[in-house]
């Protein structure tokens, strides 16, 4: 052995490399600059010889230690750029660029925003990344781990053996990382921990972009910049709406059983672009809702057990063919909400439990970091890292898939620390409450950031237990998001409708109570997955009655939806009357539109959608008051609702007239807000509907008779289980006076002779 070379070995630090044991690869490992020359230092099992190429210079590398520690000693004062020549026990030779011989790509500063919480891109330093260091393609690979003893890379690459790529600790953050030159996009690897208990294990990239398809778990190298997106136009518009005085009327999927192939496979994201655009069009939705098509593991998952958060579900394709599906529907003119979960993760061997030997992205007392009535972990918000990771994805979906909403699940889990828990199974905060503080400050931090990054870009809330200001923004004490669903509407509703109608008038209350905390937060109406699945029944198997009457009580709940303040949601079935609860595992029953009166429904929903887009005063104060009249909310013996619907003008004025009774209504008077001409414009129960084709089909002018509290009413039929929508024509000329009348008959004669 050369003396001089053998004496500038560490064999302490050699020992760490070859034990795997080592945070700080970089300090040994590569080209160092010594009195006596560059060392070049290199650890590869399995190789026979190895070389270092210098231009046309080689230098063969010697066998310091036999598990494939190899060490040359070269001529000069500066390093130069130089490949290792490897000849393996098997023959094969190949070059490469040594890994250990660049520098971070994450800088000190981007580092400190990281431990701070306020690197809202952080998802461009984390994870794999194809790049080019010095002219030098590869990928590099960065985690945070930072209780971890070693992290390695680990993939087919380097036959998945720790030993080969373990990765440098930046010690200000805890990250480790690695630039690995010759990889690209499509490489699968995984993270190889060894936790300071010993313990060695496998994770996958919490930042992954890509994942490998079910049942592997590794995560896969992808490169998302490649795509040409055409969507401009639709961005361009995304940035000036305001979606509080837009119409939205969302349609809410699942993508793996709303439609599948005819031999049961799934359909991709591209293969669904079209297929979803033209039947959202067909049905005048403005915007889908996705269940989450995050990573998910599980096969029968609805998609809440997010495995992989950066990553698009495998199972329907790659992260191109997403962007290709959002891209496709803007084109189209729909917008696209994604459901997104930051509540809580599921506990998987591959996935952010216990990711470094520690509690690192769930909290530590398990009190608060696991939820006992799921069985998944809980986010530690107050880990500024962790809500960074959050926050930063939400941002990242906004960003690189273009979407123009985030509905969040089980928001209320995350706001009370005794959600789901008995007691003795949670633990209060610093304050002896029930309140979580961390993730108040987490939802205010998110929706503040996210208004000033993504603006139009809306977030919406599944809060069920009443948090107080919800939609009120950040600046006046609210957690800032825009919408809130409002999920005792919805109970309330459905509960009501599923009385016999001789019974709603004891519950007449069930109704009106809606509007007496309506403007309390900015509401979405939703008849939504949970309301159709787990025995719950679909939406028409809900109503009371023999058929036609389900029916007619569905089309009434849904023009009802309509005409109440708030933005609105259907999940998909429910607009042709799917007869089963949902079933994640199969499509829906699209064969029951062979079916005449699936076809009148699914009509129905298509004409009600186009009737609420193109009539302002049901959309535009949603959350003012001045968008709402109550004209006779009394009536609870005879079933029945009058109140109108405003704008700033009044000629946008909408009447409805909603009667969930049997009973047929005519010769009904009731008041109107001014004299005038009023035209029926909408019946909920018309022939084509399905209904009975009661209705008002002549113009009704209002006279001077008191009615519900106004000097004026009309006198109307309103069929049984409907919704009528009646449009203000105008005031009628007034009729002349005898004198004016004789003045006007003389006045024609003479211009006769």
């Amino acid at each position: 052995m050369n003396e001089r070379l053998y004496n500038l070995m560490d064999w302490a630090e050699i020992e760490a490399v070859t034990y795997a044991e080592t945070d700080d690869p970089h300090s040994l490992l590569g080209a160092q600059v010594t009195d006596d020359g560059i060392l070049i230092q290199t650890f590869i099992p399995t190789a026979a010889s190895v070389s270092v190429v210098c231009g046309k210079k080689s230098y063969p590398m010697e066998l310091e230690d036999e598990a494939g520690f190899f060490a040359a000693l070269i001529p000069g004062k500066r390093i130069p750029s130089y490949t290792l020549q490897v000849t393996f026990d098997s023959g094969d030779t190949v070059c490469w660029q040594d890994p250990y011989a660049f520098e971070p790509q994450i800088t000190e500063k981007e580092q400190k925003r990281f431990k701070a919480g306020i690197c809202y891109d952080i998802y461009e330093k984390l994870g794999a990344h194809p790049m080019t260091v010095k002219g030098i393609p590869g990928v590099y690979f960065a985690v945070w781990a930072p209780n971890a003893m070693r992290v390695s890379l680990v993939g087919d690459f380097n036959l998945w053996d720790g030993r080969r790529l373990p990765m440098r600790r930046l010690p200000d953050s805890g990250i480790f990382e690695l630039f690995v030159p010759g990889l690209s996009a499509g490489t699968l690897y995984k993270y190889e921990i060894k936790a300071k208990n010993g313990l060695v294990f496998l994770k996958a990239d919490p930042y992954a972009n890509e994942t490998e398809e079910s049942p592997g778990t590794a995560s896969v190298v992808t490169d998302l910049s490649g795509f040409e997106w055409k969507d401009q136009d639709w961005m361009a518009r995304r940035k000036k709406c305001d979606v509080k005085k837009e119409a939205m009327a969302v349609y809410e999927m699942h993508l793996g059983s709303w439609k599948r192939k005819e031999n049961g496979e799934l359909y991709n994201f591209r293969e669904l672009a079209p297929l979803v655009a033209a039947y959202v069009k067909k049905m005048n939705y403005t915007h889908v809702e996705l269940m989450p098509v995050m990573e998910h593991y599980a096969e029968d998952s609805w998609g809440y057990q997010v495995t992989g958060y950066y990553a698009p579900a495998r199972k329907y394709g790659t992260p191109e063919d997403f962007m290709y599906f959002m891209d496709y529907l803007h084109r189209e003119g729909i917008g696209v909400i994604l459901d997104w979960v930051p509540a809580h993760f599921p506990k998987y061997d591959f996935g952010l439990g216990g990711f470094d030997g520690t509690c690192l992205y769930e909290h530590p007392d398990p009190r608060r970091g696991i939820h006992p009535e799921w069985g998944t972990y809980v986010f530690d918000y107050g880990k500024p890292e962790v809500s960074d990771f959050l926050i930063a994805n939400a941002l990242f979906w906004a960003e690189k898939y273009h979407a123009d909403g985030l509905r969040m699940n089980a928001v209320a889990s995350m706001l009370y620390l005794d959600y789901g828990r008995q007691g003795g199974e949670w633990a209060a905060n610093m304050y002896g409450g029930n309140e979580n503080l961390e993730a108040v400050e987490f939802f205010k931090h998110l929706n503040s950031i996210f208004k000033k990054k993504q603006p139009g870009v809306v977030l919406i809330a599944e809060e069920s237990a009443a948090w107080p200001r919800v939609t009120a923004p950040v600046e006046e004490e609210g957690l800032g998001f825009d919408l809130k669903w409002n999920t005792g509407w919805t109970e309330d509703l459905l509960e009501y409708l599923s009385l016999d109608p001789i019974f709603r008038g004891y519950h007449h209350g069930d109704l009106t109570f809606s509007m007496i905390y309506a403007y309390s937060e900015d509401y979405m109406l939703t008849f939504s997955h949970d309301d159709v699945v787990n025995g719950k029944e679909s939406m028409i198997r809900k109503m009371p009655g023999r058929a036609a009457q389900q029916e007619a009580n569905l089309r009434a709940a849904y023009a009802y939806m309509a005409a109440h303040p708030g933005k609105k949601l259907l999940f998909m079935g429910q607009e042709f009357a799917q007869e089963k609860d949902w079933d994640a595992e199969n499509e829906l029953d699209w064969g029951l539109l062979e079916e005449e009166e699936h076809q009148k429904m699914q009509h129905f929903v298509s004409d009600l959608n186009h009737f609420y887009q193109t009539h302002p005063a049901l959309y535009r104060l949603d959350y003012d008051p001045d968008g709402f009249e109550w004209i006779n909310s009394i009536s609870a013996n005879e079933n029945m609702l009058v109140f109108a619907r405003n704008t700033e003008k009044k000629e946008d004025t909408i009447l409805a007239v909603v009667n969930f009774s049997p009973v047929t209504y005519e010769k009904r008077k009731i008041g109107v807000p001014w004299s005038g001409k009023y035209k029926e414009i909408f019946n909920s129960d018309r022939e084509e509907y399905g209904g009975s084709g009661a209705g008002n089909p002549r113009v009704k002018q209002s006279r001077k008779e008191e009615c519900d509290g106004r000097e004026h009413s009309i006198t109307i039929t309103v069929p049984p289980m409907s919704v009528l929508f009646f449009a203000f024509a105008g005031t009628a000329p007034r009729a002349a006076t005898n004198r004016e009348a004789k003045a006007n008959y003389n006045k024609k004669k003479q211009e006769e002779l």
